[in-house]
């Protein structure tokens, strides 16, 4: 299991997200220059925290035109891991990876504090150690974390499960109290709030390290399931070859051709 952490001109979290993955989880990470082409050999990437080109234009908007994100949509493309943190929220929905927008906070001021959570879905690769209906406090730091979605986009994500994550004291004005969503593969997960600076017992909170676990465990689930796969097209394989050499027949079709003589 190999993480990814892109580093952009001016992210500032890329070393929290290494951190918790390599001495929190004990897993291998590396961080990944933004003029990157191509992704091969990682499972799960992480955009993370920061202001990418000084957030110029909007939060995201000149990330989007960043090289190493056609890399990135090929990764979910092909079905592995994304997520993005704060920052990384505001890129993949400049991107077009995540439906709606970010936009400035409510109170038009700097939030950062530690907030609970309501995990809406644990029907993802992010969620899967989470129980429904949970509540867990993780840490923000935004100025632009209000999320905004259009009407007909909101009911398609409620009907597919895509609002992940819910603020249960709404901090910046989010529509539906939104703090997190996935893509309708649910492969790809944007949140605002900080999981990985809530992975230590230093720190005094662990909630955000069975996210991290989830993508571990559903990574090696399907790791699993595809050497399985594999093995039984090899055993398969041989068994069809061992048959033809021999010249022997299945047993079903011996038994019919004996009561076609009967």
């Amino acid at each position: 299991m190999k993480f990814g952490v892109i580093v952009f001109p001016g992210s500032n979290c890329d070393i929290d997200c290494f951190h918790a993955v390599k001495d929190a989880l004990g897993h291998e990470v590396e961080y990944i220059w933004h003029d990157t082409e191509e992704l091969d050999g990682f499972d799960c990437i992480i955009l993370p925290g920061g202001f990418s080109y000084g957030d110029y234009l909007r939060c995201g908007a000149v990330a989007r035109f960043a090289r190493i994100m056609d890399a990135v949509r090929a990764h979910a493309a092909a079905g592995k891991l994304v997520i993005g943190i704060c920052n990384g929220f505001q890129i993949l929905t400049e991107a077009g990876l995540l439906p709606g927008a970010l936009v400035r906070n409510k109170n038009l001021k700097f939030i950062c504090d530690t907030v609970p959570l309501r995990v809406e879905t644990t029907d993802t690769p992010f969620t899967s150690l989470y129980k429904k209906g949970e509540i867990i406090n993780i840490p923000i730091a935004h100025g632009e974390g209000n999320y905004l979605v259009d009407e007909d986009t909101l009911k398609k994500m409620k009907e597919n499960g895509q609002i992940v994550f819910t603020y249960v004291d709404n901090p910046n004005g989010s529509m539906e109290n939104i703090a997190g969503v996935c893509n309708e593969q649910k492969n790809v997960l944007g949140m605002m709030p900080h999981p990985e600076r809530a992975c230590e017992e230093i720190l005094s909170n662990t909630d955000g390290l069975r996210l991290f676990e989830s993508i571990i465990a559903a990574v090696e689930s399907e790791s699993v399931i595809s050497a399985q796969a594999v093995k039984n097209r090899h055993t398969g394989t041989r068994r069809k070859s061992a048959m033809e050499t021999s010249g022997s027949k299945p047993i079903a079709f011996t038994q019919k051709e004996e009561l076609l003589h009967d």
